[in-house]
């Protein structure tokens, strides 16, 4: 086809939609799932997620930045605007901060009908050690206007969504974006961020769903009024039909996730485990508040019963291990965890439906089976 006048976006970007009855996961979502990836449950068992395992969802192309040549603008309702560079970011105060990081469409790939997007199961989250200078320390040197309301983070990712050419984009409110433990982070479990996940410098928002923490981060601006970028008033919304304007997607749900015990078939990934005792593990996060229970099923969530939390270990926005000790004798079993969180809120036997599966912390359940040994 030749190209003209007429050409547009259209062409080449779709609008969103959901799929229809019985259909299957398309060509591009299994494109968008290859690129992106969740992290393996697995790897639950560690308390920071190795960088390699850590879930990776990346909305256009990995930038190609040079550290040396990257610089980072603070504008807009300022008192003293700037420009760093990485060296200059480096030479202010730091902080590290253990971070569980949860993508706001997990679990998007269980809902029916399915959102069509990246198809996520319930793998796509991890924990890090970030490292960065808090950005209120850097908003103190440039002071804010006094009519300043939201702060807009523009990353270096470029490309075209539903129609719309853009730069990644999203804004936090002052009070949010003032935090103590929000991040310039340039530094991941100890080492220089890798390029998938933002180098040089990106956002880091503990608490909120990973939307939210701009990666390739290029540009801060000031602004005395909302946003109302794609990103911001678009993409991330709970919606029940293309019109309806939504509430917007923040702070992440309370979940709890097993780690799969015994061993795994190929295919199915169902459990198997010997008769005798199974000590079951996992962890339990929430962005609102601290998780204060947990409970443990082994039919399904028919019968529940409390799991031990551990100790609190002083990292209030990463995710907390629990234990259930379990006699296992043969049968099928369908193990499942759901936690609590401080301010009540929980996680339902059944996820509610909206068009972009954002949010979903339904209760996951695990069949396991238990055989004699060989």
């Amino acid at each position: 086809m030749k190209l003209d006048e007429r050409t547009t976006y259209a062409q080449v970007s779709a609008p969103a939609r959901v799929a229809g009855p019985g259909e299957g996961i398309t060509a591009e979502e299994l494109a968008l799932a290859a690129r992106n990836h969740g992290m393996p449950q697995e790897a639950l068992r560690y308390d920071v997620t190795p960088v390699g395992l850590h879930y990776l969802l990346t909305h256009y192309d990995i930038p190609a930045i040079d550290p040396a040549a990257w610089r980072l603008a603070v504008t807009g309702g300022v008192h003293r605007p700037l420009t760093l560079d990485l060296h200059s970011l480096r030479a202010l105060p730091s902080r590290t901060v253990r971070v569980t990081m949860e993508c706001a469409g997990n679990g998007r790939a269980r809902l029916d009908p399915r959102p069509v997007s990246q198809p996520w199961l319930v793998d796509a989250v991890g924990t890090a050690d970030w490292t960065g200078t808090p950005l209120r320390d850097l908003l103190a040197v440039t002071g804010l206007a006094e009519d300043a309301v939201e702060i807009v983070f523009t990353g270096a990712d470029h490309g075209v969504e539903r129609g719309v050419e853009q730069d990644y984009q999203r804004s936090l409110p002052i009070a949010e974006a003032l935090g103590r433990d929000v991040l310039l982070a340039y530094a991941m479990n100890g080492a220089p961020l890798p390029p998938q996940h933002g180098a040089p410098v990106r956002l880091i928002v503990p608490g909120w769903y990973g939307m939210a923490h701009v990666k390739w981060l290029k540009g801060i601006t000031v602004t005395a009024e909302p946003f109302t970028g794609y990103q911001q008033r678009t993409a991330y919304n709970l919606r029940q039909q293309p019109d309806d304007p939504g509430e917007p997607v923040t702070r992440i749900r309370p979940r709890a996730m097993l780690i799969p015990p015994g061993f795994p078939d190929f295919l199915s990934r169902a459990r198997i485990v010997h008769p005798g005792p199974v000590l079951l593990r996992g962890r339990a996060w929430s962005g609102g508040a601290p998780v204060k229970g947990v409970a443990v099923s082994t039919d399904g969530g028919t019968r529940w019963a409390p799991a031990i939390l551990d100790d609190p270990d002083g990292h209030p926005w990463a995710w907390r291990g629990f234990s259930f000790a379990w006699r296992a004798s043969p049968g099928e079993y369908l193990l499942a965890a759901h936690a609590t969180d401080e301010s009540g809120a929980t996680q339902p036997a059944t996820q509610s439906w909206n068009r972009g599966g954002f949010a979903n912390n339904a209760i996951h359940v695990m069949k396991t089976v238990c055989v004699p040994g060989p």
